[in-house]
């Protein structure tokens, strides 16, 4: 049953905002996939605040045509059954979602993504996208790495002062 053309323009006004907000869109080819693996990638995406997408490639273009930072993008990628994983938050989170899931299930191919400039990303970048730590894991290690004078200043004095204290009761008995 074809879409009708005010629910195609409604589909291309979602992609646009959803696009237009994103910090990164990854895309993969979902040919092989069971409706249940389909469900349990959507809910370990909706757990990461990532959406999936699946609509027409034609559609996502015109949708990029209507942001100023997509318009040159390379779009040539865009061929056959394709899934989207977009994140207006985390600009690892696409990609973590959809290469952690395709670890166990082989049908699903990564492709390439978008970055809010407008870049395309090949298959090899969206790879090391998702080998990164995401924004809360950088955020931790950047507080341990600011911490790690004071708590090593902690652990000398409390040492310092055991021996100290130690000293002191053996000098008193």
């Amino acid at each position: 049953m074809a879409i009708t053309k005010d629910k195609k323009n409604e589909l291309v006004a979602d992609l646009t905002e959803l696009l237009s907000n994103a910090k990164t869109t990854v895309y993969a080819k979902y040919q092989g996939l069971t409706v249940a693996e389909l469900q349990e990638l959507r809910k370990n995406a909706r757990e990461a605040g990532v959406k999936i997408k699946v609509v027409k490639n034609r559609l996502v273009r015109v949708a990029m045509n209507q942001i100023a930072v997509y318009k040159d993008t390379d779009t040539t990628g865009l061929t056959g059954q394709l899934l989207y994983a977009v994140s207006s938050d985390d600009e690892v989170a696409p990609a973590k979602v959809l290469a952690n899931f395709a670890k166990t299930h082989e049908a699903l191919d990564l492709i390439g993504g978008f970055s809010d400039l407008g870049n395309a990303l090949s298959k090899e970048e969206v790879n090391a996208l998702a080998a990164m730590p995401s924004k809360n894991e950088l955020i931790a290690q950047v507080v341990a790495q600011l911490l790690s004078p004071v708590t090593d200043s902690i652990s000398g004095l409390s040492g310092g002062l055991s021996g100290i204290i130690s000293g002191l009761e053996a000098h008193a008995n």
